[in-house]
């Protein structure tokens, strides 16, 4: 599946040279991942009650090139489930059609106490195998 969610960019988000700061592209990737979750209907709240969560257990990520103050970024995910276990987000942060960050991200679930537990049922019933 694919996903896309636009970024602006402000003050706040960059360092002293005007440049993004590099932590923040992190936070952007994983606003996208937030808004893909709700879009297919995941109420992440009613998991904690269940004491599941999802947790980030491993992210690759390249700096290709600088997003500063004032850009309208976008943040373009493709997503699916890798087994019963893994949800794989491969993410590209874009400014225009210039890639300025490039990510891939491994999500699992877990319980509240951290013992590692398979993505529930509904969620991998709609998210799409891996591409051949």
């Amino acid at each position: 599946m694919s996903h896309s969610f636009p970024v602006r960019i402000f003050y706040e988000d960059t360092d002293m040279a005007g440049i993004v700061y590099y932590a923040n592209y992190l936070k952007y990737i994983e606003r996208a991942r937030s808004d893909i979750v709700e879009q297919l209907g995941v109420d992440q709240r009613a998991m904690r009650e269940e004491d599941v969560v999802f947790v980030i257990t491993r992210v690759e990520a390249d700096y290709l090139s600088a997003a500063r103050f004032g850009d309208r970024l976008e943040v373009r995910t493709t997503h699916y489930a890798k087994g019963a276990v893994r949800w794989m987000f491969d993410q590209d942060v874009l400014r225009g059609d210039e890639v300025l960050f490039r990510a891939k991200v491994t999500a699992v679930c877990m319980t509240t106490a951290g013992k590692p537990i398979r993505l529930p049922a509904k969620l991998r019933s709609v998210l799409p195998l891996p591409a051949q």
